[in-house]
């Protein structure tokens, strides 16, 4: 039985569209190339392809599940829903209030994120790093992020256009923005990938990479490398925010759940490897440490990019780009909460997004004020805790516990050989991974093996 949701995407291209965005962040930008410099590149690569397909896609069908057989926009009601009709606990609903709560807190500190990327736009086009040595530049960064005043103008304009793209709703709003922003960000990773590849040939940066990238020494494959591709693979793709639920719940009956979520799932790992061509050649070309992460976008890339012509213009190429990922990632965060407040509070989805974004802003304070609250946030509690969390709730219950005529009604009958090995997936497979990701994560947080 599909969602009674009256709100529908209007096309398969805009539903796509939309989910793509909602999954292609900053981490793809950053994160994936941090990651890969720190585990051994192709090697990491390739256990992250792995972890995108038996368990990132799988994971994408059961969010999309729940989302479109539940009879609501909330992910907390539609788990609700499908429970009763189960005949099962409603205690599963702690996956998708665990996925709403890590979206909204997420959405607060991402908003500081983007106000840097959008801070770093006028600086390019107004030359201001023209001149400056890596120290400079470096500290450049550091005076932006402990100056919070100077960051606020960026802050509330990101806010601001969160809440008002939610606010105009799924058609309106979500589904606009991902049609606009969503070319224009593919369009310009790709520009700069080649303009990456090919002025870094001649230095043998190019090579360096392509090498680095996609010839894997199996020998460094171990445990730990595993984990973080894992880990990795989960949170490029956006899982266990509850907002593949929210999205999956205006999903038309004629869309096929497991197709889309092979098509979500390769596209944001296609993202992250073009993304990985347009910066580890610049990388490699001038010797940066390729691990050192956001302070590689925000610190050490910039001294790269304004000694290649037309530098500044690239920059801000760059990070325009990063904008446009940035913000429909913050629109799929907030939409999860909003969805919950319109429902439950049974007033529009205009003073829902007005209501939640209030809030969205004052926390968002604490992380703007407080790079220690920031960092408690994001790699406290969101990122080994809440996350894996909603993710294991959301694969056991599909898995184990959602009525199978339910999940059957959902499932053409040209998804059934894709859809019966995603579901074998969800049941057996990805459970055991992600618990494998909640417990590393715990651990290497707080409880950090140190040898005597």
């Amino acid at each position: 039985m599909a969602s009674s949701n009256t709100a529908q995407w209007s096309s398969r291209l805009a539903f796509t569209l939309a989910a793509i965005g909602c999954s292609v962040g900053l981490g793809n930008l950053w994160r994936f190339s941090a990651e890969a410099g720190s585990n051994g590149g192709g090697a990491f690569i390739i256990v992250y392809l792995a972890c995108v397909v038996f368990i990132g896609i799988p994971t994408i069908m059961a969010e999309f599940l729940i989302g479109r057989a539940g009879n609501a926009s909330s992910a907390v009601n539609s788990m609700s829903d499908l429970s009763d009709r189960s005949r099962s606990s409603r205690v599963w609903t702690i996956g998708a209030w665990a996925g709403m709560l890590a979206a909204f807190l997420i959405v607060s500190f991402y908003a500081v994120v983007a106000a840097w990327v959008m801070a770093y736009i006028p600086r390019f086009l107004t030359g201001a790093f023209d001149g400056q040595t890596p120290l400079q530049i470096a500290e450049q960064f550091s005076t932006l992020t402990s100056s919070p005043l100077d960051l606020m103008p960026w802050f509330l304009v990101f806010s601001i256009l969160v809440i008002w793209l939610v606010a105009r709703g799924v058609n309106k709003g979500i589904e606009l923005a991902s049609k606009v922003l969503m070319p224009a960000f593919f369009v310009l990773l790709l520009l700069l990938s080649c303009y990456s590849i090919f002025s870094s040939w001649e230095s043998g940066g190019t090579s360096q990479a392509l090498s680095f990238l996609f010839a894997p020494e199996f020998s460094k494959i171990d445990g730990n490398v595993a984990v973080r591709a894992l880990s990795q693979a989960f949170f490029s793709i956006g899982l266990g925010m509850a907002m593949m639920i929210a999205y999956g719940s205006y999903l038309p009956q004629n869309i096929s759940i497991p197709q889309s979520a092979v098509i979500i799932g390769l596209a944001d790992t296609a993202v992250a490897l073009i993304a990985g061509l347009a910066i580890f050649p610049i990388v490699f070309k001038y010797g940066l440490d390729f691990s050192a992460g956001a302070a590689l976008f925000f610190q050490t890339l910039p001294t790269a990019l304004i000694e290649t012509p037309g530098g500044n213009l690239v920059g801000a190429a760059f990070f325009c780009m990063a904008f446009f990922s940035a913000l429909t990632t913050g629109v799929a965060l907030l939409e999860p909460s909003v969805a919950h407040a319109a429902e439950h509070f049974k007033t529009s989805k205009a003073k829902a997004a007005i209501s939640v974004g209030i809030v969205m802003i004052v926390v968002g304070f604490g992380s703007l004020y407080s790079m220690e609250f920031l960092d408690f946030l994001d790699g406290g509690l969101t990122a080994p805790i809440l996350l894996p969390l909603s993710a294991l709730f959301v694969v056991l219950f599909v898995g184990w516990r959602l009525d199978k005529a339910i999940i059957s009604a959902e499932l053409s009958d040209s998804d059934r050989g894709l859809g019966n090995f995603l579901l074998i997936m969800i049941r057996y497979f990805a459970p055991l991974m992600i618990a494998i990701i909640l417990i590393a994560g715990i651990q290497e947080k707080y409880f950090p093996f140190s040898p005597s």
